[in-house]
């Protein structure tokens, strides 16, 4: 590793699957090194990063801990029998020591004490048993891919999946004979051929079943929307929680229509025509329970997509840690389940990270919508779009975070954040500059977003995200 590679290391804006910080400015313990390297390489392999701040924006402080590494990645190997690299620095700020720590054998993992380890949030926990048979299953069918049903009969296929939603949905007409209805089925790997019947696969299951609790491998996996009375948890709302019956593409119109029905609005007049002017842009919402569904970890248990609706803010939940930096959701795509996500894009249902990101920014903007949120927890990631609030009631993180998916938004579509799109974006008339003035800079002291050239004038002066 050279020092380059170190300070692009430093520039991630959050620890993710590969990379732990610690300050360690005079010590570290080798048992907490251990296990650091176990978590790690059990997640596919990473960097453990002494002598540096865990938040950003990252300093170096240096560290005193493993004067000689040498010994400490000998002590690691006879530990592990794992071959751990080092890299040593000695900085300006200080000095930084970087432990390189392996990839397991695929189906493999590695332990220390007999413990299993992973990494949840700031903790290192016992790897969960769920994880523990997914990783023996690795060289298999994935998730998707595996039956969810015995072979039946073409009669019970078609009696057990929704066939009229998958031809609707392609908007194509529904063939007449069985033969050819099963054959499309098959194409799609939604069935699959087994002796004088078919298996319904998991994904085959999770788009287009009639009833979803028919199929147990997937049926935990339903989708589940709860209305509360007020801006906490504390009453449902005339007993709406509801939890979704219909597979994820025949019934995904539907549950749209049920959030769009519970959503606060105003009623307006225009030529003798009703119209409902919705608190929410529900295009936004399409793309963020799309997300949901498709950027899930198949793999976790005992919870499902949930959407929360609440009277101020409307919570969009997945089981799962995303596998992007949450910085990165609307200029990256990358998911998990990319049979799933190519799936509901070919039905019109999911758009992709890198596309339906950033339509949601759009749409919040032309709403004039506080920027949407990301909740982390420790096995779920939950997107949170809220209701109007004027510039003056927003936080100063929220702030900071609508200037940056702002910046980020005008960085994918090749067109100049400045002070002008600011005042624009928060409808700032042009005799406050100051204000769009005193919102950019605050988003530079975070680090969030950068001056692309510090001696121009300031009426030329204009942004790019940290990482543009």
């Amino acid at each position: 590793m050279k020092e380059e590679a170190l300070r692009e290391l430093l520039s991630i804006r959050a620890e993710n699957e590969y990379v732990e910080f610690k300050e360690a400015k005079s010590n570290f313990q080798f048992e907490k090194l251990v296990d650091y390297c176990v978590a790690l390489g059990n997640e596919g392999g990473g960097y453990v990063v002494l002598g540096v701040t865990d938040k950003h924006p990252r300093k170096v402080v240096g560290t005193q801990a493993f004067q000689e590494p040498e010994r400490t990645v000998a002590g690691i190997h006879e530990r592990l029998r794992i071959k751990v690299r080092h890299f040593e620095f000695i900085l300006p700020e200080g000095r930084v020591l970087v432990f390189q720590a392996p990839s397991r054998p695929r189906g493999g993992w590695y332990d220390h004490n007999g413990r299993i380890l992973m990494r949840a949030g700031e903790s290192l926990v016992t790897m969960s048993s769920d994880r523990l048979k997914e990783i023996l299953a690795e060289g298999g069918p994935s998730f998707l891919e595996r039956p969810a049903t015995e072979v039946l009969p073409e009669a019970d296929v078609i009696a057990q999946l929704d066939v009229q939603s998958f031809f609707d949905l392609r908007k194509i007409p529904m063939p007449a004979t069985r033969g050819e209805i099963l054959k499309a089925f098959a194409n799609r790997h939604l069935i699959e051929p087994e002796g004088t019947g078919y298996l319904i696969t998991n994904m085959g299951a999770l788009l287009f079943a009639k009833d979803i609790e028919l199929f147990p491998s997937v049926a935990h996996k339903a989708p589940r929307v709860v209305v509360y009375e007020g801006a906490t948890k504390a009453k449902v709302k005339d007993g709406k929680d509801r939890q979704g019956k219909l597979g994820y593409a025949a019934g995904f119109e539907r549950m749209i229509s049920f959030i769009q029905a519970e959503l606060p609005g105003e009623e307006e007049y225009q030529g003798g025509i009703r119209n409902v002017k919705y608190a929410y842009p529900i295009r936004a919402i399409r793309e963020l329970v799309g997300n949901a569904l498709v950027h899930q970890d198949l793999n976790e248990h005992g919870s499902s997509v949930k959407v929360e609706v609440f009277s101020d803010r409307i919570e969009i939940s997945n089981p799962g840690l995303p596998v992007l930096a949450v910085e990165r959701f609307i200029d990256e795509d990358q998911t998990r389940n990319l049979q799933l996500a190519a799936e509901m894009r070919r039905f019109n249902l999911y758009e992709g990270r890198g596309q339906g990101m950033d339509e949601v920014v759009s749409l919040i903007e032309l709403h004039q919508l506080p920027p949407y949120g990301v909740r982390l927890g420790t096995r779920q990631t939950t997107v949170v779009l809220s209701r109007y609030r004027p510039l003056k009631n927003l936080t100063q993180e929220e702030k900071i975070s609508a200037v940056y998916q702002h910046c980020v938004l005008r960085y994918v579509t090749n067109r100049i954040t400045n002070n002008e799109s600011i005042r624009e974006r928060f409808k700032v008339e042009a005799k406050n500059s100051a204000a769009a003035t005193r919102l950019l800079g605050d988003a530079v002291k975070s680090g969030q977003i950068r001056l692309v050239d510090p001696s121009a004038g300031y009426r030329s002066w204009r942004y790019v995200p940290f990482w543009g």
